[in-house]
């Protein structure tokens, strides 16, 4: 009896095949070759037949040579650390894409000359703040802190509250990220209280600076005190602010959450924030302030290793200079606008016998920004078992009380049809 497996195709007679030569050209070869292998490997264990290696190898061929995938959020999270942060505007995806190939990032078309990297970007971010003398663009916020104490604090103190002495997503922790540029942290004050007096006590001859740190993923309430920018700068020790979640200026859904442009008018030095907060954009971290200063942090060595890609840039210009990032939109959504949204597809759920109903919920801003702060939200409420196939359908909701909800609030209206389409073939 001759053995099956000798009838399995060999690797390059498969790969000539049409339609895995096609996607060989955007796929890459090595990933066309390594499902056909599979599929091989399948033949010879017997699960398939030899002469079914070409379908098996085409059907097992990923969508597009990253992994990573589109979701819809629907978990009411408005800037959700494990789904990207925040969502790019249709302008910022462009801009990226534009960004993508040769671009003049640094380089003048007119003189034929280089020119100052990222200078879009940085007009852009100059005009949205026009109290800071000066701006700069890094990687990210963390990258923007390290920056500062290498620049201003090397070998010296860093004054801040033992209030403030933060860990960020994954473990990072602002002390041990500090201490490493070679700072030393004084702290002051206790958890829950830090006074005037406190800071004045630290300051001397060897304070590089205060740093005054907004807690955003957290709240101490009750017996608490904490003194303002204002009265840190008549201290006479520069001040650097980190705000965190990257408002540049008051938001009227969040009055108690800092911006870039209170804190300059305040006195602080220097303001460090995210732009892939509430900002709307792409990671990236935000120094603004005082024009000699900003200067010698980008004159700095370590600047060189923590400075943006050019379509980091390109998004951000986009971003500030654009129309309105889905963040903004999220934030000044009103609840009879997502109640309606939320009755149209619950309505058409349960047309086609899905147990649908709509949900008065809580969306909450997430990512490090306005912690405690919910917005009123609606969200269309399903059985719990709907919740892990629509999650591999790339349709993130969350459950409560043994329902999924589907948030409406952080869904865009574009992508109801997407959602309702998601829940029927998950039924």
């Amino acid at each position: 009896m001759t053995d099956p497996r000798r009838r399995i195709p060999r690797t390059d007679t498969v790969l000539e095949q049409p339609e895995l030569a096609d996607a060989a050209r955007t796929l890459g070869r090595d990933t066309v070759k390594a499902t056909v292998v599979a599929a091989q490997r399948r033949a010879r264990d017997g699960e398939i037949a030899p002469e079914a290696v070409p379908d098996a190898a085409f059907a097992a061929l990923p969508e597009r040579p990253s992994s990573m995938r589109a979701v819809i959020n629907a978990t009411g999270v408005v800037v959700h650390t494990n789904l990207g942060r925040a969502p790019l505007s249709g302008a910022a995806v462009d801009a990226t894409a534009v960004a993508a190939g040769y671009t003049d990032v640094e380089f003048d078309l007119v003189n034929g000359t280089r020119a100052r990297r990222g200078s879009g970007a940085l007009a852009a971010l100059a005009e949205a703040v026009p109290d800071a003398g000066a701006v700069h663009v890094l990687n990210n916020n963390a990258a923007a802190l390290l920056l500062c104490a290498l620049s201003m604090a090397a070998g010296k103190e860093i004054v801040i509250s033992r209030g403030e002495l933060v860990e960020i997503g994954d473990g990072f922790r602002i002390p041990e990220l500090l201490a490493s540029t070679g700072a030393q942290l004084r702290e002051v004050g206790t958890t829950n209280r830090t006074t005037v007096r406190d800071y004045a006590e630290a300051i001397g001859e060897h304070t590089g600076f205060i740093l005054k740190v907004h807690p955003s993923n957290f709240q101490i309430t009750g017996f608490t005190a904490s003194p303002n920018i204002a009265a840190l700068v008549d201290l006479g020790a520069p001040v650097v602010a980190d705000i965190g979640s990257g408002l540049l200026a008051p938001h009227p859904t969040l009055p108690d959450e800092p911006d870039a442009a209170s804190a300059l008018r305040a006195g602080a030095t220097l303001v460090t924030a995210s732009a892939d907060k509430l900002l709307g954009g792409p990671q990236a971290g935000l120094v603004l302030g005082d024009a000699e200063q900003v200067a010698l942090l980008r004159r700095h060595p370590a600047a060189r290793a923590l400075r943006v890609d050019k379509m980091t840039l390109a998004a951000l210009e986009a971003t500030l200079r654009g129309p309105e990032p889905p963040v903004a939109r999220a934030l000044r959504g009103e609840y009879p606008e997502l109640h309606d949204r939320a009755k149209q597809l619950a309505a058409a759920l349960m047309a086609a016998g899905v147990d649908a109903a709509v949900a008065d919920t809580e969306s909450a801003i997430g990512g490090g920004g306005a912690p405690g702060v919910v917005l009123p939200s609606a969200a269309v409420s399903l059985p719990e078992g709907y919740a892990a196939p629509l999650r591999a359908a790339a349709v993130v909701g969350r459950v409560e009380r043994g329902r999924c909800l589907l948030d409406l609030r952080t869904v865009l209206p574009s992508d109801d049809k997407r959602v309702r389409e998601a829940v029927l073939r998950c039924t």
